[in-house]
């Protein structure tokens, strides 16, 4: 296995490859071959995915200056060292499924990256300098134990899709919302109870998904003509607790949907995604309005701060 790594290395070397494929070799070090003497100095793109490399050697950018796209997919590696940040034409690392505990600063160096992804590993916090990444358009930092987002984040001004998925986030900072390319923001299985109001008040953020954040109520109303996925949020209500609403007119009775029974009470405020209920009722059962009699009745029987909604 040993000699035939090397004779794969050596060829690339002397035929000035610009692709070097190292998949599944069962590596525990990083390979002393690739180091020797200048390195590979054509070499763009390293593929190294499903190996046991636990860590990085501090003379990679000495040795590979030309590298584009590094792939780590699926090693143990632990730590992202200083060392990455010298590789100043690094457009796309890829250190998805490893251990990783700590990414260094020095990562904010790399001023060409366009994709990092760092999903599922055991990350706590990313640090504030990935904000200096201008260029970077995909980050993939779901499967982590993030309780925050990095502070610098909307200073990302490339950004295009930030997956955040099955973290430890409880809150989005509202700074997120000045993200001017961001165009897919997923945050799903998360702990989140609020989003700002100003989310999805960009025209480029088209896809929004929330999903399984149980103890999310409400959507900004900003985000009311995007995609969005928000299955699974809000704490589901007791069958004692169900009351189907109606109002009636004379003898017509018009019973509300069974979806409005989460709504709550007059003494709850009106958040954005009951304010968009409301307002579809309000739509659907228009026809049956006649002379503003019915809709007297009803904003009669509603809570004040629903009135005050339909009536604005």
């Amino acid at each position: 296995m040993a000699s035939e790594l090397c004779k794969t290395i050596s060829v690339a070397r002397l035929e000035k490859h610009k692709n070097l494929f190292l998949n599944y070799r069962n590596l525990h070090h990083f390979p002393l071959e690739l180091l020797k003497d200048e390195g590979l100095q054509y070499l763009e793109r390293l593929y190294m995915k499903r190996n046991s490399l636990t860590t990085l050697p501090e003379n990679l950018a000495q040795k590979l200056p030309n590298l584009v796209e590094l792939y780590l997919h699926s090693n143990n590696i632990v730590v992202v060292p200083e060392a990455i940040g010298s590789l100043v034409k690094l457009q796309c690392l890829d250190l998805s499924d490893n251990a990783l505990e700590i990414v260094c600063p020095e990562i904010g160096r790399l001023r060409a990256l366009r994709h990092l992804r760092l999903a599922n590993n055991q990350l706590q916090f990313l640090p504030p300098e990935v904000g200096d990444l201008k260029e970077l358009q995909t980050l993939d930092i779901s499967t982590n134990r993030l309780l925050t987002l990095p502070e610098r984040l909307h200073m990302c001004l490339s950004l295009q899709y930030l997956t955040v998925d099955r973290n430890r986030l409880w809150y989005v900072p509202r700074h997120l919302c000045q993200l001017p390319s961001l165009n897919e923001l997923s945050m799903a299985g998360n702990r989140l109870a609020f989003l700002p109001l100003d989310l999805g008040r960009s025209r480029e953020l088209q896809y929004v998904y929330v999903d399984n954040n149980i103890n999310l109520k409400g959507l900004p109303s900003y985000l009311y003509n995007k995609v969005i996925g928000c299955s699974g949020c809000g704490a589901p209500i007791q069958v004692s607790e169900v009351k189907l609403l109606s109002f009636s007119s004379g003898p017509r009775t018009i019973f509300l949907p069974a979806e409005v029974k989460a709504i709550g009470t007059e003494h709850d405020h009106v958040l954005p995604l009951q304010e968009l209920a409301m307002r579809s009722l309000y739509h659907t059962y228009h026809s049956f309005l006649k002379g503003g009699q019915l809709l007297v009745l009803w904003l009669t029987a509603a809570p004040p701060s629903v009135c005050r909604l339909l009536t604005c």
